[in-house]
């Protein structure tokens, strides 16, 4: 019997009689990244317990969204699921199936909150789409409504730019002649890309490093606040984190080979001046940081050809 036949996919959807607004929770969309996994359940238990009303709308959680790359204990199964996520009709990979499994679910909700963990040490943070534009990468309208959501979460970072800094990191590896996979843009698209273009809005939460006791607190509390700013639960709506502060992804750079090395163990968000050597490549090339700023998702495990470390700066965003 093989994974596919072992594995069930999970979702757990509690209604109200009342309209509403309809919030999706995804955990583990990459295995290893337990925290909401964690919160998810005890935020189920707490509702089946009658501990927490759902007063109006819809909750769906779903707390293990990668059962392959879950029973692993990595962040992958055959792929990673936050690439190219769209439903085909010839899936190849386990992360399809789970794809044409969940693209459907999620379009039936009108906002998604993605809770994930990452590698190296850091303070939690919210990942936001873009901007209102009309584009033909990533067009959006509902950029307010999304802000709002992410400044009741109770972290005090944000971070975007995310597709506009890949789609550039792409177009320098097809000019490189890479693979594929690595120089197409879809490889960008996750689950949050997918929910705005289904008309909805969604948020990456990163509640902090995988193994840090105090991520799953972060996502809970997350789950709760989310909630109640939808008013979805009986619980008062939250105040808004008054002061955040807002970054902007600009640049990507991959690891070239796996003698690149980084100069210390960096952590998310360290800052960064203007021609600092951040690491060294196989044959002794330094890789500089080109502007003052900010070190985002440094992987020192990277896979030759993937993204190695994040450059971000001040964002203009109010």
């Amino acid at each position: 019997m093989n994974d596919f036949t072992v594995l069930p996919f999970q979702s757990v959807s509690f209604a109200s009689a009342a309209p509403g607004a309809r919030l999706i929770v995804l955990g583990a969309v990459h295995g290893n990244e337990t925290c909401g996994t964690q919160a998810i359940r005890r935020v189920i238990a707490e509702i089946e317990a009658g501990q927490l009303g759902i007063v109006a709308g819809k909750v769906t959680f779903v707390p293990v969204t990668n059962p392959l790359a879950h029973a692993r204990g990595q962040r992958n199964g055959d792929r990673n699921l936050n690439r190219n996520f769209a439903p085909t009709e010839a899936p190849a990979e386990f992360e399809d199936r789970i794809a044409n499994w969940l693209a459907p679910l999620l379009a039936q909700h009108d906002a998604l909150l993605d809770l994930h963990s990452f590698h190296t040490a850091g303070e939690p943070f919210v990942m936001l789409g873009p901007e209102d534009n009309a584009g033909s990468l990533e067009p959006f309208a509902r950029a307010a409504e999304e802000t709002a959501l992410a400044r009741c979460l109770g972290v005090h970072r944000c971070v975007d730019g995310w597709l506009d800094t890949y789609a550039a990191g792409v177009a320098r590896r097809t000019a490189a002649g890479a693979p594929s996979r690595e120089a197409d843009v879809r490889y960008g698209i996750g689950t949050t890309e997918f929910m705005r273009s289904t008309g909805g809005i969604a948020l990456t939460l990163e509640c902090g490093q995988h193994d840090d006791p105090a991520a799953p607190d972060v996502a809970y509390r997350a789950i709760h606040r989310a909630l109640a700013h939808l008013r979805i639960s009986e619980v008062p709506v939250p105040a808004p984190v008054a002061q955040m502060e807002a970054l902007r992804l600009y640049r990507v750079v991959d690891r070239a080979h796996a003698g690149d090395t980084f100069v210390r163990p960096w952590a998310s968000f360290d800052s960064v001046a203007a021609n600092e050597i951040l690491g060294t490549r196989h044959d002794g090339t330094p890789v500089v940081a080109d502007a003052d700023g900010y070190i985002v998702f440094p992987n020192p495990a990277a896979q030759p050809g993937q993204e190695w470390f994040y450059l971000a700066r001040r964002s203009p965003r109010a």
